[in-house]
């Protein structure tokens, strides 16, 4: 239910292959979400930035009225599983609730102090001089099926394990994991009662 349209940009200083995505936003349908740091840089490295983020996705899930599955956030990019409770909704505007606060706030953390990361999300275009995140739509897929979203948190949950990041994915802090798996809460809330028929 995704179409991508890749779109190559010349500029003077590099080649740009960008993507789009066509969003489906049907009514109880959730929604695999993926979105990227600029150019795949591992600025979620920082426990400061996955904090900002983690409240951010909070706040954006109780703004829209959207039902948090699972998550993982990993170094450069980050796995989202929600599903809308209204009919009527936008996942690009939830996905830019989730994301802008956090953009914001870290761009100008380091632009006040130069950091040596700003060089890192220097674009070297004059209308938009840095970025946090990779431009583009990211990943959204449609999930219509139980057995469809659990497939789905389960490659979600497994990401730093197939990364070797660690051996055991409750190892892993920024990941909904231990909420399906063990007694502990991860440090975001997720909607369990409203997963398909819970």
């Amino acid at each position: 239910m995704v179409r991508f349209l890749e779109m190559k940009i010349e500029s003077a200083t590099e080649q740009i292959h960008r993507k789009w995505c066509k969003r489906w936003n049907h009514p109880c349908q959730a929604h695999a979400l993926t979105f990227s740091c600029y150019r795949s840089r591992p600025f979620l490295n920082e426990q400061s930035i996955c904090k900002k983020l983690a409240d951010s996705l909070a706040r954006a899930c109780t703004r829209h009225d959207m039902a948090l599955w699972a998550y993982v956030f990993m170094p450069e990019h980050v796995h989202l599983l929600v599903r809308p409770r209204q009919a009527e909704y936008s996942i690009s505007t939830f996905l830019l609730a989730v994301k802008q606060p956090v953009s914001r706030c870290v761009l100008r953390f380091h632009k006040q102090h130069q950091t040596q990361q700003l060089t890192q999300m220097a674009t070297g275009q004059r209308k938009q001089p840095y970025r946090f995140w990779q431009a583009g739509g990211g990943y959204d897929r449609n999930i219509v099926s139980r057995d469809t979203a659990w497939n789905v948190m389960g490659y979600i949950h497994r990401n730093p394990v197939r990364r070797e990041l660690v051996e055991d994915p409750a190892d892993w802090y920024y990941s909904s994991y231990k909420d399906w798996n063990t007694n502990e809460p991860g440090p975001i809330e997720v909607n369990k009662a409203n997963f398909y028929g819970g």
